[in-house]
């Protein structure tokens, strides 16, 4: 299974949208570049499985 979610830019904070994989666990974490400044953002993602309620942060990668 394989859905969208939303995340602000750790860097300039505008909106971006990226996929989630269902099937690689219910916590991952990997780097995916804004879709408006280009700039590296480590993504956490966490989702509980029984809801499929996505939870999303994004950080600066050093």
């Amino acid at each position: 299974m394989q859905t969208t979610t939303e995340y602000s830019c750790a860097y300039c904070g505008e909106p971006n949208l990226t996929f989630v994989d269902w099937s690689a666990g219910s916590q991952q974490s990997y780097v995916e570049d804004c879709q408006v400044c280009c700039r590296p953002n480590i993504l956490y993602l966490r989702f509980d499985e029984d809801t499929l309620e996505v939870e999303i942060d994004s950080e600066y990668e050093e």
